[in-house]
This record gives C-alpha cells, sequence and structure tokens, in this order.
C-alpha cells in the first residue's frame, strides 16, 4: 500500500515523536565509559555578523567527520557548541550601532 505525502514538510508530525525518542534514550546525555579514549571537539560560537559563507560548512563538515570517525574507532566522542564567554563581539557590533545612532 502506498502513502500519500504532504505536499509541504510538517516538521510537527516528525520532529517530535523523534525528540521524544531521544529524549527517552537518553541521547543527549554524556557518559563516560571507563577505559575508552576520549575525542572532544568544542565547536566555536556563531558568527555576531550573521554573515554564513563556505568556511563554516567546510568547518562544521571537518568536524562532523573526525567526531564521526573517532566514535566509530570506538572513542566517547563528544562534540560541544561552544559559547562566545565575554561577548566580545557582540559588544563591538552594539558599539557600532551606537556610534551610528549618535
Amino acid at each position: 500500500m502506498q502513502k500519500e505525502l504532504e505536499k509541504q514538510y510538517n516538521p510537527k508530525n516528525v520532529e517530535e515523536r523523534i525528540y521524544n525518542t531521544w529524549v527517552e534514550n537518553k541521547y543527549f546525555h554524556a557518559k563516560r565509559e571507563e577505559g575508552k579514549k576520549t575525542y572532544t571537539i568544542v565547536i566555536p560560537p556563531p558568527n555576531i555578523t550573521g554573515q554564513l559563507h563556505m568556511g563554516h560548512a567546510l568547518d562544521n563538515t571537518l568536524q562532523d567527520i573526525l567526531i564521526r570517525y573517532h566514535r566509530m574507532a570506538g572513542y566517547d566522542t563528544l562534540w560541544l557548541p561552544g559559547t562566545d564567554h565575554a561577548s566580545i563581539a557582540t559588544e563591538a557590533k552594539i558599539v557600532e550601532a551606537m556610534r551610528k545612532e549618535g
């Protein structure tokens, strides 16, 4: 029997079920296994300018490859989003906007 697909993707029909599966299986929990080597990459914080370029795609792709490779090689892996703890780039943009306003 063939199932009719919706003309437009509706994430609500799919994402909630997948997210709940991830929560139930504790996929969001980092758990260190004794005796396993670790491999971690901290993702740099987003660019304040909001201008994406090919470097972003390349960097994310390389990080993804490295994390997956090490996970398949038996490492405990963690791909951790980074934060701009000092907010220096954000402050610079705000100061620039304030200068323009006078």
